[in-house]
C-alpha cells in the first residue's frame, strides 16, 4: 500500500537522473512510504536512481547507509527505493531527510552502453535499416533490426563483413567528432534524446554529455537469424574504462535480480 498518496499526484517526485547522469548525492527528503512484496519502500524527492527500464539495468545506490534497489511502483508512477535482498531493511518515515548517493562508475557504464546504442540505431539507419530491439545490458548489448528491402549482403558472409565495417566507420567518425547528446521534452510529454543532428528517439534512459566521452566502442560482425539483424556492441565510458571488465563481472547477479521487473518498464 502507497502512503502520503497527495504528495504523489503532486508530482512531487523530480526525476533527478534524468536533469545530470553525473549527479552522484544529493540531500532531500522522503515523501512516501509503501510495501513491495511485504518489504518496506521509500520514494524520495529528488530522486538520483535510474530504475530498470529500456533495456538498461537499474542503478546502484544508497538512502543514507542502506544500499537499495530502485524499482517503478505500478500504483504510484514513483521510482522507490528498496532495500537488496539480505540487505538491511528500511525503516524511514515521510518528511525524513535523507541522503541519497548512486555508485557514479556503474551509473557511466550504463550511459556509455545507452548512448552507443543510439549511435548503433543511427547508423543502421543509415542503412535504411528499421529497429525492431534493442538491450542495452552489460555483455548483451545489442541493437536488432529490420531490413524493409531484400540485401544481399547480408546473406553472405564477406557481405555482412563489408556491411559492419560500414557501421564501425560511421561510429568512430561520430566518436571523433565528438558530437553533442542532449534530451528535449516534446508538448505531450515524451523526452527525445538527441545526437546532435544525426539521430533522435524517445528515451527515458541516462546518457553521456557528448559521444567523444565514449570509449573502446567495439562492433564484431553482425549477424541474421529469422530476418532479423543483430548488431552487438561493447562501449566503456572515457573515466572507468578501466573498471569495465571488472564491473561487468560483479553485476551479473544484478541482471537476474531485476529482470522480473522488465515487463513493467520496456517503453523507451
Amino acid at each position: 500500500m502507497v502512503h502520503s498518496i497527495e504528495a504523489l499526484r503532486a508530482g512531487a517526485q523530480v526525476s533527478a537522473y534524468l536533469d545530470d547522469t553525473y549527479l552522484e548525492q544529493v540531500d532531500t527528503r522522503v515523501i512516501a512510504v509503501g510495501e513491495r512484496d511485504g518489504m518496506p519502500w521509500a520514494a524520495v524527492e529528488q530522486c538520483l536512481f535510474h530504475p530498470q527500464g529500456g533495456g538498461q539495468p537499474a542503478d546502484r545506490g544508497w538512502l543514507d547507509d542502506t544500499e537499495i534497489v530502485p524499482v517503478r511502483d505500478r500504483e504510484s508512477g514513483l521510482v522507490v527505493a528498496a532495500a537488496r535482498e539480505g540487505g538491511s531493511v528500511l525503516s524511514l518515515a515521510e518528511g525524513q531527510k535523507v541522503r541519497v548517493r548512486i555508485d557514479l562508475p556503474t551509473r557511466t557504464a550504463h550511459a556509455a552502453l545507452h548512448t552507443a546504442g543510439h549511435l548503433v540505431e543511427a547508423v543502421g539507419r543509415m542503412q535504411g535499416w528499421e529497429m525492431v530491439g534493442s538491450n542495452h545490458f552489460p555483455g548483451q548489448a545489442r541493437i536488432e533490426f529490420q531490413a524493409p528491402q531484400a540485401d544481399a549482403r547480408l546473406t553472405d558472409p564477406e557481405g555482412r563483413e563489408e556491411l559492419t565495417a560500414a557501421l564501425r566507420a560511421a561510429v568512430a567518425a561520430a566518436v571523433a567528432d565528438d558530437l553533442p547528446v542532449f534530451a528535449r521534452c516534446l508538448a505531450d510529454g515524451r523526452r527525445v534524446v538527441h545526437l546532435d543532428s544525426l539521430h533522435a528517439a524517445p528515451c527515458g534512459g541516462t546518457h553521456v554529455r557528448s559521444l567523444g566521452d565514449l570509449a573502446e566502442v567495439v562492433l564484431p560482425t553482425l549477424k541474421v537469424k529469422k530476418g532479423r539483424i543483430r548488431v552487438s556492441y561493447t562501449a566503456t565510458h572515457v573515466s572507468y574504462a578501466g573498471t569495465h571488465v571488472s564491473y561487468a563481472a560483479a553485476h551479473v547477479s544484478d541482471t537476474a535480480t531485476h529482470l522480473s521487473y522488465a515487463a513493467t518498464n520496456r517503453s523507451r
